[in-house]
This record gives structure tokens, sequence and C-alpha cells, in this order.
């Protein structure tokens, strides 16, 4: 299993980079927690971007008490 495994997650991932980069995810620079997790979960996502799939995550951190 290992050796079709992953050579196939490899080229999964590698296409999710590619997706990711065709929309700009790595050059607008954002650090926070939704840019970041929407562009990990793009990659993850893989070829499924290209069948329709567009991940977008939305987070927010918890604020500190008064």
């Amino acid at each position: 299993m290992h050796i079709i495994g992953t050579p196939i997650l490899v080229v999964w991932l590698i296409i999710g980079g590619v997706a990711a980069s065709q929309r700009h995810y790595f050059s607008t620079g954002g650090g926070d927690c939704a840019s970041t997790s929407t562009t990990l979960i793009t990659i993850v996502a893989g070829p499924l971007n290209y069948v329709g799939v567009n991940p977008k995550v939305t987070c927010t951190a918890p604020q500190p008490s008064k």
C-alpha cells in the first residue's frame, strides 16, 4: 500500500497547492486564522477544487474578558 499510496498522496497535495496558487492564496500575505485555514483546506482538498469544491473557512479568536 505504501508503494502506491505515498505517490498518490504527494500528487494529491501538489494539485491542491497548484489550486491554492491559482487562487492567489500564497501572494495575499494574510496571516490570520481564516486565510491560513482556507489555504490549508484548499491544499488538502486537492483535485476536488477542480470539480467545484471551493472550501472557505471562517474563524474568530476568542476575545479576552474585561
